[in-house]
């Protein structure tokens, strides 16, 4: 799979085949745009390294701050100031957004740092990423889990220089700097220095080694050299009051020189961050040729535990980019937690887990059960230092500034490990976390009156509560377990009766519709509330956009009149945006996987693609290309509820390593799809061997690996209409005409009480 990874994928504004069919009538809101970088990054990696234009939102590519629509353009074509550290992937207006340490290759004099260079001759492969700049210098770069190490090869020059900014932070769009509050640069002999800066309350530290010989290491502040300096201390730097300041190497260079510069990072002080650099690249001189064939090696390793068959190359390539998509963040840090003493788990660049509670983080437990268990870990350490389970946690000290876009969020990747019976997780002290979670923020008004607002975070709290009940099942304690799954039915009242959709609120990036089909806990209740199985159908039917005539999308910089227009449409997102990503698997919960099949290959065939715009909307961390690959394997994880739900694949033959047991999905039938073409529907289920007459496996079933084997054909056929996915309640137990539960009966925490 290594070879077929194109990590320019998404880093330009979508640029699809006209979708057809079903996909033509779904509306994108969101930017048009992936949002990723091809920058050089390790699977679950501390630092990346890659070219900088200052542009939004990466510091990579061509474009400016944008939250709707088509991308507008900074740039015209693809330049390059430098070459920066700490990159998102795939994120929007997250406002925190790195670039630390420019280095700057160049053969003018400093009072040219900021110039940009055109791009030509850009390179990138999983670990590695190299352009040519137009003054005629060869850039390359690569990356360790701590580390980066860059290459340069100049021209013949008298006076060549590498320049290493320390003050730089951020992208170049309006209050998109960041700006250090301290700095520290020291250096220790020729060829080596030392810097730390504190970002954000984060105290970013390096360690630098510069195979440079003949060249002169200098320290510079504004655009001016220190003469016989060896130290730069800044206790205190304001926006109003910062000018740039860093290091040097200068120095003649004949054609065809090249000098390697090497970084080791750590939040923890300068002897840190030298020790993971010893770590990631051993010592000597010329580390870029071994470091980039060991982190290569780590992404074949990382890239083989999904392999799939198909004769398409370019249908190879996309899915082989989405599964190297979902392996870049978060960024695992152990032992490097800035903000508390303690040894252990810590992670970074969690953003956010609205984008990958539902795709990416099953991915991680399914394929990389040990990474599931540290992540856990980490957020168990978040919340025991910081008070609260993260919704997006960032390299950065603050306020967790993504809790409008959920609640309870952590709750369910938790649940679903419990569930699976993963070992390294203390379970009480868990579930100490996770009630204590749920009564904060928009939790205390949950309590107080069954319901909150904005009311999707009815939903997430509800399910929150569910997915707490799991835990305190485990440990035997059936009082509390009661208690909570007395709480967790108050989903209910986020719901109208007479509409079958979710009441007047405000939804964050989408509308009551995209919000209103997710998959509950209780969708038997869920589809009972609505009126039942055939006025739930004709709701799904309508959102998704059967029988509806194509939209147009809306273009750059849309107006909220366009805007308004686009969402009273009640459409499905199709993929350009998370809210509804789960929602075409609803229909197994009717019965009718065949809905399922059509939904999901327009979307799979339509809506992902080759070249820099092959995305429908920004990738959000590997949320986006992680629901790629579970479409396209033809199972989705049901997050939460340790349950995979079974569709029609895209590929004749998959095999998965799930942490040690290989799992083969085989389709006898398979017809290589096209975006025109007929969906394929499931006629028949067998696993290992065994006829599977339900349209769902549980996560402890499919983990144990084995065959699947989906046989499929070109007409619906009766494959699991009678075996419905499980719910909480079976069908008809609610209410009469009212499946509300009395909010009086139901028992709340002593401390609301008192």
């Amino acid at each position: 799979m290594f070879e077929y990874v194109d990590p320019f994928i998404g880093t330009g504004a979508t640029e699809l085949p006209p979708p057809q069919g079903l996909a033509a009538t779904w509306w994108w809101p969101k930017p048009q745009v992936g949002n990723t970088h091809p920058g050089a990054v390790y699977p679950f990696g501390m630092v990346s390294a890659c070219s900088y234009s200052g542009a939004y939102p990466t510091g990579y590519g061509l474009y400016e701050l944008n939250t709707e629509g088509v991308p507008p353009r900074m740039h015209e074509e693809q330049i390059a100031s430098g070459f920066s550290h700490f990159h998102q992937s795939g994120t929007g207006a997250i406002r925190k957004y790195y670039n630390y340490f420019r280095v700057t290759p160049m053969l003018e004099p400093l009072d040219a740092l900021g110039t940009s260079w055109e791009l030509t001759d850009e390179v990138a492969e999983p670990g590695y990423y190299a352009a040519t700049l137009s003054s005629g210098i060869r850039c390359e770069v690569t990356v360790g889990p701590r580390s980066a190490v860059h290459r340069y090869t100049f021209p013949e020059h008298p006076d060549a220089r590498i320049v290493i900014d320390l003050s730089l932070g951020g992208l170049l769009i309006p209050y998109g700097a960041t700006v250090p509050l301290r700095a520290h640069l020291q250096t220790v002999e020729p060829g080596v220095a030392q810097a730390e800066v504190v970002v954000e309350g984060a105290p970013l530290a390096v360690h630098l080694e510069c195979d440079s010989p003949g060249f002169r290491q200098l320290l510079w502040y504004d655009r001016r050299l220190v003469p016989g300096g060896t130290r730069l201390d800044f206790d205190r730097i304001r926006p109003t009051t910062l000018r740039p300041f860093g290091l040097m190497w200068r120095g003649p260079t004949r054609a065809g020189q090249v000098v390697e510069l090497r970084f080791g990072f750590s939040l923890r002080g300068f002897g840190q961050a030298e020790e993971n650099l010893r770590a990631d690249c051993s010592t000597g001189a010329s580390r870029f040729d071994a470091r980039r064939a060991d982190t290569a090696a780590e992404w074949r390793k990382h890239l083989e535990a999904v392999t799939v068959d198909t004769p398409s190359a370019d249908r190879r390539t996309v899915f082989a980019t989405a599964l190297y998509h979902s392996l870049i963040k978060p960024c695992f840090a152990a032992n490097e937690s800035p903000f508390w003493p303690m040894d252990g788990p810590f992670v970074f660049d969690l953003c956010t887990m609205w984008d990958i509670y539902r795709t990416q983080l099953p991915l991680i437990t399914a394929l990389f059960p040990e990474r599931a268990v540290e992540l856990a870990n980490a957020l168990l350490n978040v919340c025991e230092e910081e008070g609260n389970l993260p919704i997006g946690y960032r390299m950065a000290k603050g306020a967790d500034r993504f809790s409008r876009q959920g609640s309870a969020l952590a709750q369910t990747f938790l649940a679903d490990l419990c569930q699976l019976g993963t070992p390294g997780i203390d379970w009480d002290w868990a579930l100490c976390h996770m009630d204590t979670d749920l009564r904060r923020t928009y939790g205390e008004e949950y309590l107080l009156r069954g319901i909150t607002h904005p009311v999707t975070h009815t939903l997430d709290l509800s399910f929150g509560y569910q997915c707490t009940a799991v835990v305190a099942r485990h440990l035997g304690d059936v009082q509390l377990a009661e208690q909570f799954e007395a709480l967790a039915t108050r989903w209910v009242n986020a719901f109208d009766p007479d509409t079958g959709l979710l009441i007047d609120s405000t939804y964050y990036e989408g509308g009551r519709w995209n919000y209103s089909f997710r998959i509950q806990h209780d969708m038997q209740a869920r589809i009972e509330l609505a009126g039942g199985d055939e006025r739930f159908l004709n709701l799904l039917d309508e959102f998704f956009g059967y029988g509806a005539d194509p939209v147009k999308q809306v273009g750059e910089r849309p107006g909220v009149e366009e805007l308004a227009a686009g969402y009273a449409l009640n459409r499905f997102e199709g993929l350009n945006n998370e809210p509804d990503m789960e929602v075409p698997w609803a229909y197994h919960y009717l019965g009718r996987p065949d809905r399922t099949a059509e939904v999901v290959r327009a979307a799979v065939n339509n809506q992902f693609g080759l070249g820099r715009g092959g995305l429908p909307g920004n990738d959000d961390s590997g949320g986006l290309s992680s629901w790629y690959v579970w479409a396209s394997l033809g199972l989705f994880p049901v997050a939460g509820q340790s349950l995979y739900l079974i569709n029609a694949p895209s590929f004749a033959h998959a095999r998965l390593d799930l942490g040690g047991q290989e799992l083969s999905i085989d389709a006898p039938g398979f017809v290589e799809p096209t975006p025109d073409g007929p969906p394929q529907y499931v006629q028949s289920v067998r696993f290992n061997g065994r006829p599977l007459e339900q349209s769902w496996l549980t996560a402890r079933e499919l983990h144990r690996g084995g065959q699947l084997e989906i046989t499929l054909g070109p007409r619906p056929s009766g494959w699991s209409r009678a075996h419905r996915p499980p719910s909480v309640s079976e069908p008809g137990s609610a209410e009469s005409g009212d499946p509300r539960p009395d909010l009086s009966s139901t028992p709340l925490p002593a401390e609301v009480i008192a």
